[in-house]
């Protein structure tokens, strides 16, 4: 089982957490289906101000980049969702040239 910290920030923008979060709330059946197909096990994201922090949980065998291509090209409406998503989100300041959601690097792990 492989753990990825993200993070984002929404456009700071009137409407847009509350769309954002209405969005989750109801997550299309297919998205989520997708996601599951792809080898995350759970996927939680918490918000603070605009800051979004994302913690997956996967199969061992997931990979980034080419998982989240294969879920883009299977499942019909991931580039819909992606591009929603997209159009309320925006790098954080400390992410990489390139990089959408930043991975954060874990530093302290309380697990068994």
């Amino acid at each position: 089982m492989k753990h990825y910290g993200m993070t984002i920030v929404l456009r700071d923008a009137p409407g847009v957490l509350e769309t954002y979060v209405e969005h989750h709330a109801n997550i299309w059946p297919e998205v989520e289906r997708g996601l599951r197909a792809i080898g995350i096990r759970e996927m939680r994201i918490w918000l603070l101000g605009r800051r979004l922090f994302m913690h997956m949980e996967t199969d061992d065998g997931f990979d980034m980049a080419r998982d989240f291509a294969r879920y883009e090209r299977e499942t019909p409406r991931a580039g819909e969702w992606q591009r929603l998503m997209e159009s309320l989100q925006e790098p954080a300041p400390e992410a990489a040239a390139g990089e959408w959601w930043a991975e954060m690097r874990m530093v302290f792990d309380l697990s068994g």
